[in-house]
């Protein structure tokens, strides 16, 4: 079973829009993963700006791979490696812990994770 950054089970990143290397809404990860897509965000508009500027548009939709863009506060499954890019460029967008597969720690340490973490609402 698939953990998460916290050892727990890996909880969903997003299904609307549909995320995942595997588009099965977990940011799971295996071999063929080049892009070792395991860090869910909740992307910003400044993120996904830098995204684009880095040739990785995110924005434009794409029907053909049945991709419908994404807006800020949509959750994605990003490539660890973007992710540090994005938070050595200062707009790196918040985690969610629960849903960031265990193989981020390979990356990056739990404590920057956690201090980029989503906070609760309420």
């Amino acid at each position: 079973m698939p953990a998460n950054v916290l050892g727990t089970e890996l909880m969903p990143c997003s299904y609307d829009p549909l995320t995942g290397y595997f588009r099965d809404g977990c940011c799971n990860t295996r071999a063929d993963d080049a892009g070792t897509h395991v860090v869910c965000a909740k992307v910003t508009r400044e993120f996904l700006a830098y995204s684009t500027a880095q040739g990785n548009d995110l924005v434009t939709p794409h029907p053909e791979f049945r991709f419908a863009g994404l807006k800020p506060g949509d959750r994605w499954c990003l490539c660890v490696m973007r992710w540090l890019e994005a938070l050595k460029a200062g707009v790196a967008p918040p985690v969610v812990l629960e849903s960031t597969h265990r193989n981020a720690l390979d990356h990056v340490s739990l404590e920057t994770l956690s201090t980029h973490a989503l906070k609760a609402v309420g």
